[in-house]
């Protein structure tokens, strides 16, 4: 059984870039509806992210659609993601440092995503 998140966001066509942008990874498109993207999957080191417009995907209520925890490989990475999330969006959790010998946040993006951050040393 494999889990993968799933994120429903207006505009998935920018905002599946926007990730790409901070995350990195390669976009693959599996839905469009003329130029608008419908679903899509970023797939990072050894993970998917699966994406899907709100036109696709109908959700009920904006905000919390998922929350993803993200475990980065080193500081830099983290922080980096950490301030590109917190830019557009919100903090919820500083980063501290954690119990397991390393740093923990939690940050909403601008798409109400909630992202839980690690990074252990």
């Amino acid at each position: 059984m494999i889990a993968l998140p799933f994120i429903v966001v207006d505009n998935c066509k920018d905002e599946i870039q926007f990730y790409q942008r901070i995350l990195g990874g390669e976009i693959s498109i599996l839905r469009k509806q003329g130029e608008d993207v419908w679903n899509a999957d970023l797939h990072l080191e050894g993970a998917t992210l699966k994406f899907a417009d709100t036109q696709a995907a109908k959700p009920t209520g904006k905000g919390d659609y998922v929350r993803v925890f993200l475990k980065l490989d080193d500081e830099a990475a983290f922080r980096h993601v950490y301030e590109q999330f917190a830019a557009g969006g919100m903090i919820n959790t500083e980063a501290y440092e954690a119990p397991f010998n390393g740093l923990l946040a939690i940050v909403t993006d601008r798409n109400g995503v909630c992202w839980v951050l690690s990074y252990y040393r």
